[in-house]
């Protein structure tokens, strides 16, 4: 689910951050693909080190 909902940040930061640099959509469409990778990973990290804290 953290990984899930980090992704979707990140994708919608990407596209945000395209957006005020004025990008075209392909640019638009790079950057929240690229954001979304990026948080997706650091969500998953985020997860694996809450599950081994918790158990």
């Amino acid at each position: 689910m953290i990984v899930l909902l980090s992704a979707l940040a990140g994708a919608l930061l990407g596209g945000l951050s395209a957006r005020r640099h004025k990008g075209n959509t392909a640019d638009m469409a790079q950057y929240a693909a690229g954001y979304a990778i990026l948080f997706a990973l650091i969500g998953l990290i985020a997860t694996i080190v809450l599950e081994k804290a918790l158990v």
